[in-house]
């Protein structure tokens, strides 16, 4: 299954369509990708100029609305300035949220400007798609030997259960359900993700796990079955939870 990636900026005329165009470019058997702006305006023509140069395909490229986007879902969004990082609070969600901070060529008086943003996006694209083919290497290498080996440590079982049956868990509500120290869930949870059996993202402070939609149907029946047939082993977990002071309010958004 191909993972979905939204590109980000404010005005989705040039960096985001830039991004949008080259990952189809270096990536499309692996990624659908699409791209969107806060504040929208119509495509900067030197933005089609310059990747017609370097013959990246422009023909289906054209300015969205981010709000256009609540009711989508993605892998990835990944935000291309700061400003739109900010504004993106009504946009789609669950996905793991990235911030690239890269200047507006069209502010610069360089007349190669267009040219160095293209450059330095696609050395950063070729990087993401390299990263997430190792991830999705991994994650296809993973044998019922290595996954119950994950399962068969309390904590990270207990993690993985109270995140099934709740949907979602940032940091701090595990550490407060479980009961054990920052550092030690952070690392529980750091292995789950490499594994691929956790996604994260982020919102404000917090960073959320939840279980991949992606997992092989017996892993994923395997961590959904455990969790509803003993629910008694997970029951002070969830108590703590009901009863934390503070909890963060999951919004589920993109920011």
């Amino acid at each position: 299954m191909k993972k979905k990636v939204l590109f980000l900026c404010t005005a989705n005329s040039a960096r985001s369509q830039m991004a949008e165009a080259l990952l189809k470019h270096l990536a499309s058997d692996q990624f659908e990708v699409m791209s969107a702006g806060t504040h929208p305006e119509g495509i900067d023509p030197r933005t089609l100029n310059i990747l017609s140069e370097h013959d990246i395909d422009v023909s289906d490229l054209h300015p969205t609305a981010i709000s256009d986007l609540k009711n989508l879902q993605f892998d990835f969004v990944i935000s291309l300035c700061q400003k739109a990082h900010e504004e993106c609070r009504n946009g789609p969600g669950n996905g793991v949220v990235m911030a690239w901070d890269f200047s507006d060529p069209r502010n610069s008086k360089d007349p190669l400007a267009f040219n160095k943003t293209l450059l330095e996006l696609k050395d950063r694209i070729r990087l993401f798609v390299q990263v997430n083919q190792k991830e999705i290497s991994q994650f296809n290498l993973m044998t019922p030997v290595s996954f119950f080996k994950l399962l068969a440590d309390e904590n990270r079982l207990k993690s993985l259960l109270l995140i099934s049956n709740v949907g979602e868990l940032c940091v701090c509500e595990l550490i407060e359900a479980l009961g054990e120290s920052q550092p030690k869930i952070s690392r529980h949870l750091a292995q789950l993700r490499k594994s691929g059996i956790l996604l994260d993202r982020r919102q404000g402070q917090w960073v959320y796990y939840r279980l991949n939609p992606d997992l092989k149907s017996w892993m994923l029946e395997t961590i959904q079955l455990t969790a509803r047939d003993n629910q008694i082993f997970i029951s002070e977990g969830l108590n703590k939870l009901n009863n934390m002071a503070n909890r963060p309010e999951n919004q589920t958004l993109c920011c």
